[in-house]
């Protein structure tokens, strides 16, 4: 009886929270290309995010050492990105995924075969997941998953790779292995659109910026709610998430003000089954602009 009561409760607390502008979306954000968006446990402890991807893995694959570069925020030449350890912990007591996010917009990465994505996977998993190295870059502590935001390169084994790490979460560490992805709103994605397809990635964060066709305008949103129809309904993923700058600055185009945000946009979307909720780019725009702040009630 008690057990019944707790979840009466639970569910008149959800309802209360829902007629205030609650929904349960969430907020992930990327850190680590700026050395002055302040420290990883800084970010945490705003209490607006509830996913910490750290950018990025540029240089992987096709026979090249991986190399991680964190801006200035630490040296990974010197081992000095091994320090983060704690504050990855720290991060993830409060209940936030901490991920690592491969690629980016500048990078040298490509994967050649079938054989090197296994290859890649088994480097991953020994070295931020769940495994065993003497040089983990960024310390012991163990990442809840991987995000590819892939921009270049090739389009070709994104999907191996993705089933390669998978098979490691489950297989030998017993719990999920978070797999993410980060592409252009345009359908299908150029370069990861083929892997997207094989249903084993848990969030899609849709970069709803630097592309015309299907980002808001001013006053309009027809083109961001044709091409959100569009993923939501094409991609097997168990969340969508509405990727955004964080002001201004952060993007060329595809900047939405809170309140058009709030008023306009998130109406038009978050009934959707899949709505995930809001990815932002990135912790520096977002610590000048507080758009997190302004949007963690509504999201």
């Amino acid at each position: 009886m008690a057990l019944k009561s707790s979840a009466v409760s639970v569910s008149l607390l959800c309802l209360v929270l829902l007629a205030n502008g609650c929904y349960g979306g969430q907020i992930a954000i990327y850190w680590g290309q700026n050395g002055n968006e302040g420290t990883l446990g800084e970010a945490c402890a705003t209490g607006n995010y509830d996913y910490l991807i750290l950018a990025f893995l540029p240089t992987f694959g096709n026979g090249q050492t991986p190399m991680i570069n964190l801006a200035g925020h630490c040296d990974p030449y010197s081992n000095g990105c091994t320090g983060l350890s704690s504050d990855i912990k720290s991060c993830q007591a409060k209940g936030i995924k901490v991920l690592l996010s491969l690629g980016g917009g500048a990078g040298s990465y490509s994967i050649a075969s079938t054989q090197d994505a296994s290859q890649i996977a088994t480097y991953l998993w020994n070295n931020f997941l769940g495994g065993h190295s003497s040089s983990r870059p960024l310390g012991p502590a163990v990442l809840d998953g991987i995000d590819f935001d892939i921009e270049g390169g090739s389009n070709q084994h994104w999907g191996d790779l993705a089933r390669f790490l998978k098979g490691y979460g489950m297989a030998k560490q017993g719990k999920q292995v978070y797999i993410t992805a980060a592409p252009q709103c345009p359908f299908p994605d150029a370069w990861i659109g083929n892997a997207l397809t094989t249903g084993l990635f848990d969030y899609v964060w849709v970069q709803f910026y630097n592309n015309p066709p299907c980002q808001y305008t001013s006053g309009g949103i027809s083109n961001l709610e044709n091409a959100w129809k569009q993923w939501i309904t094409s991609i097997p993923a168990n969340k969508i998430f509405l990727g955004l700058p964080a002001n201004s600055q952060a993007a060329g185009t595809g900047f939405i003000p809170s309140a058009d945000l709030i008023s306009q946009v998130l109406p038009a979307i978050k009934n959707s089954a899949k709505y995930g909720g809001v990815m932002l780019w990135s912790r520096y725009y977002d610590a000048q602009s507080g758009y997190s702040s302004s949007i963690r009630s509504h999201v």
